[in-house]
């Protein structure tokens, strides 16, 4: 009897602990490679996310310009969702390239097989509103960007070492 009551409140606490730390806003990323310590956040409203799977239905009929062998994929370090200074070359080349051409885009969040399921999307969520954040920074219109975390569902590759976590920890542009 003790033990289930003890699950019953540790569960209340855990729950308890998620929808706060999910009502947050999203963190700040370094949007400059050369910006000051001290730059504060933007402000930007994340709104609801989108978790599970998309339809392609509700996107326009355009598509992502991905000529040029642009990345499309951004990775992250461990416990990380600060956009690398090589995922900003590439993002500004796509935020001109959505500026002159406007098509609906997923930003798609992911996290490795470590952490609890709620906390890898979680993570995934911050890392896709990294990329958007960013993107709006650069004068993208943001509702032509939408954000969805799959956190560790769909892994890129499969297996728990380094290398494989690495290349799971990632936001794509679909």
């Amino acid at each position: 009897m003790k033990c289930s009551a003890f699950k019953a409140i540790f569960l209340v606490s855990t729950l308890s602990l998620l929808i706060t730390a999910c009502s947050s806003s999203p963190s700040t990323t370094d949007t400059d490679a050369g910006s000051s310590a001290g730059t504060t956040g933007t402000g930007i409203s994340n709104g609801g996310v989108t978790t599970g799977s998309v339809s392609d239905g509700g996107l326009s009929s355009g598509t992502l310009d991905t000529s040029g062998d642009v990345d499309t994929v951004f990775y992250f370090e461990y416990d990380k969702a600060v956009l690398t200074p090589d995922s900003l070359v590439a993002l500004r080349i796509h935020a001109q390239r959505l500026i002159a051409n406007p098509v609906s885009v997923r930003l798609e969040g992911h996290a490795d097989e470590r952490g609890t399921r709620e906390y890898n999307m979680a993570l995934g969520e911050r890392r896709a509103y990294a990329v958007q954040e960013f993107l709006i920074l650069q004068g993208v219109d943001g509702s032509i960007l939408e954000v969805i975390s799959y956190g560790e569902e769909q892994p890129e590759v499969m297996g728990s070492n380094d290398a494989a976590w690495g290349l799971n920890r990632r936001a794509t542009i679909r």
